[in-house]
């Protein structure tokens, strides 16, 4: 799922079309949505584990997010309105935000405000592109929290500091060690360094 998803917002002329509207070089933006989009689908994966997760977002991807946006990526990034993915971040990260977004921002070199408005521009992608699974698969709750869950654990496998990353939004304190695990896993994603 996450190539996948990091192969339809990069592809063509997408990422010059990113880069524009976040003020970033080519290989910046590619950079920040290496590490952005790990991020929110193993948010989501944590998210949904917990009691009554799950059917909160299946219900929210029934009522707001059918995958329609994925018909039109250039014309979604063209907006420069990130009030929906600001709502989006609000649920999935909660008060954790702002640390996430200064770790992926130090770990992988990309301005936090500018690794802010990544993430709320990808967040309402993400949810679009689980919403068309949930369609095309006719997933319930059940089965949608298991894509996730199974995703997540792909994605530990292949760089376990992704599981690291996605734990340390949950822990209390200041995220110090956020931006080393987001740098190294920027480098396994994404070949930086």
């Amino acid at each position: 799922m996450f190539d996948a998803l990091a192969g339809q917002i990069l592809e063509g002329g997408r990422i010059e079309q990113l880069s524009r509207q976040l003020g970033t070089t080519d290989e910046q933006t590619r950079i920040a949505v290496g590490a952005a989009l790990p991020t929110l689908l193993g948010a989501l994966a944590k998210n949904a584990s917990r009691p009554g997760g799950a059917a909160a977002l299946h219900g929210a991807l029934s009522r707001d997010h059918d995958g329609g946006v994925l018909n039109d990526i250039a014309g979604f990034l063209q907006k420069s309105d990130t009030a929906d993915g600001d709502g989006i971040l609000k649920h999935v990260l909660g008060d954790r935000r702002q640390t996430v977004e200064q770790g992926l921002g130090r770990g992988s070199g990309i301005d936090p405000d500018k690794m802010s408005r990544t993430l709320a521009m990808l967040a309402p992608l993400v949810l679009g592109y689980l919403g068309k699974q949930r369609r095309e698969r006719s997933l319930d709750s059940r089965s949608l929290g298991s894509l996730l869950s199974e995703e997540r654990s792909a994605l530990e496998e292949r760089t376990p500091e992704a599981g690291i990353l996605t734990r340390l939004i949950d822990r209390d304190g200041d995220g110090s060690v956020v931006d080393d695990i987001a740098g190294t896993l920027t480098e396994k994603l994404f070949g930086r360094g």
